[in-house]
């Protein structure tokens, strides 16, 4: 039976990012990245953008050249997938039937795409996007189609939107709340993005409840909303949200719910067990003390970064600035901090020249932060977070941020 000192289960943004930061503080024991993919680990945020646009080679999205992981000496077992963990006696097991020990474990399996389940969720021309084998898909379809139903106005949903309007598709996002981005953001924000989106060429329909997808010539051919309405489409992308990939361990026993629950190093309630990324349920302080799960880069990479100091014994507490961003047509969005649970929001700037920031403040405090093509409010607001700020001062474009935070 193969044995690693450390196995880091999930090959992308953080367990390679564990790996990596292992080696960097002098970590000489044996690695293994176990990742269900085939490929190396890649990037996934240009996935939606970049990738989907064929602008940007998948050469381009890796993490890190071969070389770097041969280097390392960090072993990568591609195309393989842990479906049960045996806490007590440090072994892990593949989907064909092999055993792997190990000492530690780092738990970054990431997410699936949360599916459809009404009649014709499983046709042909029905995709998800999370993966480069799903935008492959999406890519070798384009050419026979000629209207998108993007399900879901979330950043997936709104970043794949602008893209395939760009390459000349009409494109219908069905959002089943009454405003996008309703998750991650306030009113203000939500309004401009949908009116962004509108007049750009973009149907934006809220309120939108699927029923169905529609079958044509045996593959989608539209989605039939609750009122009866058929929206016609020769391709359909599902974009609403993730089911963390936690079974393993919650089956072994580890506490959890919607991801599995981690201290603020990282550890699960299993022995020897840490997890990071999509599926790491944490308190964070810039949530009042909640426990979530941040899909982010920035996460991500922190917690991974909290790990290895854990595992090569210099334990720091998850302290990290959640941060986010988004590109949507000509729109950079910048997101510090987290505004769930906000009582007020806080406008700079005008949204009709396309350049502004949203403060939310709870109780009166600074939350975060939402910048369109405002970097400068973006880096100079995080020193806000947590700060009690007068809403005139924020209010005004004309006083830089910074000068608030002394």
């Amino acid at each position: 039976m193969m044995r690693y000192d450390v196995l880091i289960v999930g090959g992308g943004h953080a367990g390679a990012q564990a790996a990596t930061v292992l080696r960097q503080r002098g970590y000489a024991g044996t690695i293994a990245i176990v990742g269900e993919e085939g490929e190396l680990p890649y990037e996934r945020p240009p996935l939606s953008k970049d990738y989907l646009q064929q602008t940007k080679p998948f050469e381009r999205l890796l993490l890190r050249p071969a070389s770097f992981w041969i280097e390392r000496h960090i072993d990568l077992l591609l195309g393989r997938r842990v479906v049960a963990v045996d806490a007590a006696a440090h072994v892990a097991t593949v989907e064909d039937g092999e055993a792997i020990g190990y000492g530690r474990m780092i738990w970054a399996a990431g997410g699936q795409p949360r599916r459809l389940t009404c009649e014709g969720h499983d046709l042909p021309g029905v995709h998800a996007l999370r993966s480069r084998a799903d935008v492959d898909r999406i890519i070798s379809e384009l050419p026979a189609v000629a209207r998108v139903a993007v399900v879901g106005g979330g950043y997936i949903g709104l970043e794949a939107a602008a893209v395939l309007t760009k390459l000349g598709k009409a494109v219908t996002v069905l959002e089943a709340q009454d405003r996008v981005l309703a998750r991650v953001a306030g009113g203000l924000l939500s309004r401009f993005f949908a009116q962004a989106h509108r007049e750009r060429g973009v149907d934006v329909r809220l309120g939108a409840q699927v029923r169905s997808i529609v079958e044509a010539d045996g593959r989608a051919g539209g989605v039939r909303l609750h009122d009866g309405e058929v929206v016609p489409a020769e391709l359909v992308l599902v974009g609403i949200g993730i089911v963390p990939n936690i079974a393993p361990l919650i089956a072994a026993g580890a506490d959890g719910g919607d991801g599995v629950a981690v201290d603020d190093h990282g550890r699960t309630s299993l022995p020897d067990v840490f997890a990071i990324g999509d599926c790491a349920l944490h308190e964070n302080r810039f949530a009042q003390g909640r426990a979530l799960r941040l899909e982010s880069v920035q996460n991500a990479n922190d917690m991974a970064g909290t790990v290895a100091k854990a595992v090569v014994g210099n334990p720091e507490p998850y302290r990290a600035v959640p941060w986010f961003w988004s590109h949507q047509f000509d729109f950079n969005l910048q997101t510090v901090g987290l505004s769930g649970g906000f009582d007020q929001e806080i406008v700079r700037g005008d949204p009709a020249t396309g350049s502004f920031s949203v403060v939310y403040l709870g109780n009166g405090e600074v939350l975060a932060l939402d910048c369109v093509n405002a970097t400068r409010d973006y880096v100079q607001g995080r020193a806000l977070l947590g700060r009690r700020v007068a809403p005139a001062a924020l209010a005004d474009p004309g006083v830089p941020l910074k000068s608030l935070a002394r």
